[in-house]
């Protein structure tokens, strides 16, 4: 297909003329049947570069992506334009899984977005061995890579969706890579000798870099959004520091929410959504707030923290100005940072004897030999399995993640069958309950004394501790 016909479609979905950056580069190699992998900063519109020629090829579109409300994102956004998209995950059941599935064979969606995860289902690689796939597109590729930041293994089993649909291009598409994580993206997902690597600058001339050191991050941070206009983000490492934050702003009077991994997504997308409409004028966020959040007019990116790499802070600071009109990005350094984050390094890739010392403990915490358990899911309490074992659970928790990465556990944090609880009643009002019933004013005062918050938010809860220390059944 020509250009002219490719900015017609531009134009017709999106309302814009011409192609940004490397757009059209990378639309025309996939169009040449080329494999490509394009490097675009955060902002930089690559969604684009694989909706457009997508809808311009017969078939569907398989986008494998990592995060499931990325998908809910792009899924929602394409239905509200008007195309036809779909997307497989773990919520879903077999019986929606399958209709899906039958729908993209017969032609009835353009886009099918599924998780990495997805890939290694039977029932997935025969339906789409039956499909008509135009284009097999890879967001975060970097994750691919043995080198990258953020190793996920099932990406390597991307590569044998080339063996079922040999034909369909395959586009890579990430914003951080450096040399060696190019060469493995290419090695990994097979690519043809034929293959495109296209880059973009990653200069982004509209968005100024600030640094501010400061004894006092919050009196700084409420001087930046007084002096601006405009929405903003601010980025936090804690979750109950986020919801601290928004209740100073509050009581300053700055509209604002908050979003972590906690919160059910509901509400997660709730929030999300306000914001984007403009009711909250800051979204006070951990890195849980992010990918695929396509709010063109964000004037502001303050970090409270440093996160983990150069390029997770170049990834979020470049979520302000996608407009392409002025914006910013500021960091707040006080006294304690750089300790932090010289002591987050052994916390977060903890030493292979200490990962060692965890799984052994975890096959002593559920009572069952070294090896066993394949198949077992069980329950897990992360801090009572700390103070067993005399764990700090922060490097615990990482542990736990590379144990996960590499095979050797499956390791859901903070899954949907985890309780929460929160009181919405006074202390008044609970202790006459108490008094209504002795059953449950052992509940009512076993929660307070081992929960702590329970009055201001909803706090994660374990019934069957609670059971085992009330004499009560778990029902």
């Amino acid at each position: 297909m020509s250009s002219p016909s490719y900015k017609k479609i531009l134009k017709l979905f999106w309302g814009y003329d011409e192609f940004r950056g490397i757009q059209l580069d990378i639309i025309e190699s996939i169009d040449a049947g080329h494999d490509t992998l394009g490097l675009m900063p955060t902002g930089g519109g690559k969604s684009v570069t694989f909706q457009v020629p997508a809808l311009a090829r017969r078939g569907t579109c398989i986008v494998v992506t990592p995060l499931i409300s990325l998908m809910h994102d792009q899924v929602s956004r394409l239905r509200q334009m008007g195309i036809r998209a779909t997307a497989i995950h773990s919520g879903m059941s077999h019986a929606s899984i399958l209709t899906e599935l039958e729908n993209c064979i017969l032609g009835e969606y353009k886009f099918l977005y599924v998780s990495p995860e997805r890939l290694e289902s039977e029932l997935f690689q025969t339906k789409v061995s039956h499909m008509r796939v135009s284009l097999i597109t890879v967001d975060e590729a970097h994750c691919i890579s043995q080198w990258g930041y953020d190793f996920r293994p099932a990406y390597l089993q991307i590569a044998r969706l080339r063996d079922i649909v040999p034909s369909a291009p395959v586009l890579a598409l990430t914003a951080t890579a450096t040399p060696e994580v190019m060469d493995d993206i290419q090695r990994q997902l097979h690519f043809r000798p034929d293959s495109q690597v296209l880059r973009m600058s990653f200069e982004r001339k509209n968005l100024t870099y600030i640094v501010r050191h400061t004894p006092d991050k919050f009196g700084e941070l409420l001087h930046i959004l007084r002096g601006t206009s405009g929405s903003a983000i601010v980025y936090t490492r804690n979750r109950q520091q986020t919801h601290e934050i928004v209740s100073r702003l509050a009581d300053e009077g700055i509209s604002a929410t908050n979003y972590h991994a906690a919160l059910a997504q509901i509400i997660r997308d709730d929030r999300q959504e306000r914001w984007h409409r403009g009711e909250f004028r800051v979204m006070v966020a951990t890195n849980a707030f992010g990918m695929g959040i396509d709010k063109a007019d964000v004037r502001l990116v303050v970090h409270f923290e440093a996160p983990d790499s150069p390029e997770a802070y170049f990834q979020e600071a470049g979520r302000a100005g996608r407009d392409g009109l002025p914006a910013y990005a500021v960091l707040l350094c006080g006294g304690s940072d750089n300790a932090k984050l010289l002591r987050r390094v052994p916390e977060t890739y903890p030493k292979p004897e200490y990962i060692r010392d965890i799984y052994e403990h975890l096959c002593y915490y559920f009572q069952m030999a070294m090896g066993d358990g394949e198949g077992v899911t069980r329950e897990f309490d992360l801090m009572e399995f700390c103070r067993s074992f005399h764990y700090f659970p922060v490097p615990a928790h990482n542990a736990l993640i590379l144990l996960n990465n590499a095979g050797y556990i499956t390791y859901t944090q903070e899954g949907e069958i985890t309780s929460r609880l929160r009181f919405t009643v006074s202390r008044d009002s609970l202790y006459r309950l108490n008094e209504q019933s002795p059953q449950r004013e052992k509940v009512i005062q076993f929660l307070l004394r081992h929960y702590s918050g329970l009055f201001a938010d909803l706090v994660y809860i374990d019934e069957s501790l609670i059971a085992h220390e009330t004499a009560l059944s778990v029902d």
